[in-house]
């Protein structure tokens, strides 16, 4: 019989890869993500948009994030609160997609810790239990030596995925930042170029219907 998946993430040492901040441990999401997919490279991610296709929900005086990630096709939901750096809730009138953005990124990051990767750190322990159990020099399960996860520069703030280089017109190709200059000019924030389309995309329809 297998090893139950929840099992393979929950024994992953995720502590060098932690940073607390206003007495609460995070996890970095760019690495858990990694993780899961290296393990199960089947999983997938979902952002909840809400009726208006916002990638926010909101009763008008606060906001928050809903996020789905499955593995071996379950799925675990988290919701999570656009908070402030002191971890409060942002009023739904100052809340930017900035805000958004980052819980967006630790919802998802919560969401793998139900699955099992990270969740010993949020239980309030030191170690997974694999570890505690048997302690040992080398992480279970062995993982070969890997290089650092791709740390973007820019991230779009509608899709939450790296922002790339395009090619623009007569060829010119568009380095990811020029590519967020033109969207900050348009639009007034990160986006890349799939999502800046998009934007236009709606914006023309919105135009038409006046």
């Amino acid at each position: 019989m297998s090893e139950n998946y929840f099992s393979v993430l929950n024994n992953i040492n995720v502590n060098d890869k932690t940073e607390k901040k206003n007495g609460l441990t995070y996890l970095s999401w760019a690495w858990a993500w990694g993780e899961v997919k290296k393990a199960f490279p089947d999983a997938t991610y979902t952002i909840y948009e809400n009726k208006d296709g916002w990638f926010y929900h909101t009763d008008g005086n606060t906001c928050w994030v809903k996020t789905g990630v499955t593995v071996n096709e379950i799925e675990h939901i988290e919701y999570l609160p656009v908070m402030d750096y002191k971890n409060r809730s942002i009023p739904a009138s100052n809340v930017t997609s900035f805000d958004v953005n980052k819980a967006i990124q630790r919802s998802l990051t919560k969401a793998c810790a139900r699955h099992g990767l990270g969740l010993y750190v949020y239980a309030g322990e030191d170690l997974p239990e694999e570890e505690k159990q048997t302690p040992t020099t080398v992480p279970y399960p062995p993982q070969p030596v890997q290089p650092k996860p791709y740390n973007p520069e820019y991230v779009c703030d509608r899709c939450t995925l790296p922002v790339k280089s395009v090619s623009g017109k007569g060829g010119k190709t568009l380095s990811p930042a020029q590519v967020v200059a033109v969207g900050k000019k348009r639009f007034g924030g990160c986006y890349c170029a799939d999502c800046q389309r998009k934007l236009m995309e709606a914006q023309e329809q919105r135009e038409a219907g006046n």
